[in-house]
């Protein structure tokens, strides 16, 4: 189990490349986190859906993402409370104190959902959550110690020196874990160092004094790791490309399933931005991107404090295009309705008028991996489906797709404006090439997918390189 000092400190990164390294050496490997928190979500092949970056993992295996691979999902709505989503399926929408008289319970699913896994591979590679230095949230922890002494899973911790002060972040875990969880860890890593790693020797020497555990290496920088989708949006947001066709999506403050942008970042064509709050959105910009949400009357709430509304209805009358992808898609319409307070409190909330559309949230949650067709391009496109609410008005009649035959989305009647609950779209090759050019743009034509294997191969490389790889598999048990 690779567990963190903070949060963001690699974890993820570290596990799709130790994952994509053992399967090399021949081994049947899976991920495994046992409680995520995120607004990015996977569908999984049995229906349900995980955090987007075991669904990474899972594809460094080589095996299709399962919710076995993160049993329990946490999808934040507001500041205090969240979705919980349990082995895949939404459970309830619980405020964090709630939250923390439920946690204990999640253990009988979490360590059900472990066994398989480790009953059905030769490795399973565990990823943490926050870190456990967090002595107050010991008690009923399923993310970090708690699991990890439950299930007997050794723990290397890892620090993130490009922060600073990871000597401290180490010994003072050390120092603050009682002796049940100390006991459990098993080593440490060095994460995100820039420049020769040799530099480091003394620091490294003194941690591995101090703290009596031994060393799996130092980690350099690892400068392909924005090529591989990001879960945080915090590490979105810092992305910016170059390209004539200026891109903009705006940086809703509970946005989801955000990894649509990955394959656009990669485009040359493409000028990629993600707009801060308190941005004004630029004048030259050809295509605005409403993203998803996991709170769609909240967003349309704070897209209106940024003065965003002004903004999209300046960029239409200047012959923009907009696209708005599931919760994005709502908010294009007139009203939002949510009589029945499924995502947050009761109410109805007008949305920005720019499609001819009402949306109605309903309790049932569609999750689906899908195989569309974009009707302007004449274009097959596969995606995948994770929304609560059902669409509808005249704008409908010109649908963005059609699936299995039925029409999916809506287009205004000048064909600017473009709503669709399908994510995924421009990780097709085939759909990101013709929509880029539909609307006057260069396409590259690179193929995406390729991309991101060949990035989970050179990661493994790079990890094989730098880290005691022979060390860390010996320590399994």
């Amino acid at each position: 189990m690779l567990q963190g000092t903070g949060s963001n400190v690699g974890k993820s990164m570290l596990v799709a490349g130790l994952i994509r390294a053992a399967r090399l050496r021949g081994l049947s490997v899976a991920p495994f986190k046992p409680q995520n928190m995120s607004n990015n979500a996977a569908v999984t092949s049995d229906g349900g859906e995980i955090g987007r970056a075991q669904a990474l993992q899972a594809r460094a295996a080589g095996l299709a993402p399962h919710t076995d691979m993160n049993p329990v999902l946490l999808k934040p709505e507001t500041d205090t409370g969240a979705q919980l989503v349990v082995q895949g399926k939404r459970q309830a929408l619980l405020a964090a104190r709630d939250y923390l008289r439920v946690k204990p319970t999640l253990m009988a699913p979490v360590l059900d959902s472990f066994n398989r896994l480790r009953d059905a591979h030769d490795l399973v590679i565990v990823e943490g959550a926050g870190s456990p230095a967090e002595v107050n949230l010991r008690g009923g922890d399923i993310a970090n110690m708690g699991f990890a002494v439950a299930a007997d899973v050794p723990v290397i911790l890892a620090g993130d020196i490009d922060r600073g002060g990871v000597i401290a972040q180490i010994v003072g875990t050390q120092a603050v874990l009682d002796d049940t969880d100390r006991a459990q860890v098993a080593g440490f890593l060095i994460n995100k160092f820039r420049g020769d790693p040799r530099l480091f020797d003394d620091g490294y020497a003194y941690i591995a004094d101090r703290t009596g555990w031994p060393g799996f290496g130092t980690l350099p920088w690892f400068g392909d790791a924005w090529k591989l989708p990001a879960e945080d949006a915090l590490d979105l947001r810092h992305r910016q490309t170059d390209g004539a066709f200026r891109v903009v999506c705006l940086g809703l403050s509970r946005i989801a399933n955000f990894d649509d942008l990955d394959p656009l970042a990669q485009e040359p064509g493409v000028s990629l931005r993600i707009l801060k709050a308190g941005e004004v959105l630029p004048g030259d910009t050809d295509l605005v991107i409403l993203p998803g949400s996991k709170s769609t009357r909240g967003d349309l709430d704070f897209l209106r404090r940024q003065g965003w509304d002004v903004d999209l209805a300046a960029h239409r009358r200047r012959g923009g295009w907009v696209l708005g992808i599931c919760g994005g898609y709502q908010m294009l319409g007139h009203t939002v309705h949510d009589p029945d307070g499924i995502e947050g409190s009761a109410g109805t909330t007008p949305g920005l008028g720019l499609l001819d559309v009402d949306t109605r949230m309903l309790p049932e949650k569609r999750l689906s991996l899908t195989q569309a067709r974009h009707l302007a391009t004449d274009t097959p496109v596969s995606g995948y489906e994770i929304h609560i609410g059902h669409t509808d008005g005249p704008d409908t009649a010109r649908p963005f797709a059609t699936v299995e035959g039925r029409p999916e989305g809506a287009i205004s009647a000048d064909g600017r404006v473009m709503g669709s609950y399908l994510h995924g779209l421009f990780s097709d090759n085939s759909f990101r090439a013709a929509f880029l050019q539909m609307l006057g743009a260069e396409a590259s034509g690179a193929d995406y997918d390729a991309s991101v294997e060949g990035t989970l191969d050179a990661l493994a490389a790079h990890v094989e390189q730098h880290l005691d790889v022979e060390g860390l598999l010996a320590a399994a048990r």
